[in-house]
């Protein structure tokens, strides 16, 4: 995680040690940073699988907010009809 850190010059490690193992997170909070660095990444690197799914759908959310459209009532219901389909929600579509 450290090695992510320093690549990206960007990000924190969180440890939730109340959990029997515990969890190491990878933050990286500056929306910046999402934008100019992590997307341009995984454009380039593409994940495979399911997760990539789940990344598409995290990097066009991060594209409404680009564009400013996460403030409008229509943008805020498109963002939450996408954050549903996420992650467990999502369906075995691939």
């Amino acid at each position: 995680m450290e090695l992510l850190i320093k690549y990206f010059g960007a990000g924190r490690i969180e440890c939730d040690k109340r959990i029997k193992h515990s969890v190491v997170t990878l933050v990286i909070g500056n929306f910046s940073d999402i934008s100019n660095k992590i997307i341009p990444f995984f454009d380039q690197y593409p994940i495979f699988g399911v997760k990539y799914l789940d990344y598409l759908d995290w990097a066009n959310i991060a594209n409404i907010m680009i564009l400013g459209n996460h403030k409008t009532p229509e943008g805020f219901e498109k963002i939450k009809l996408i954050e549903a389909r996420m992650n467990k929600g999502r369906k075995k579509d691939f």
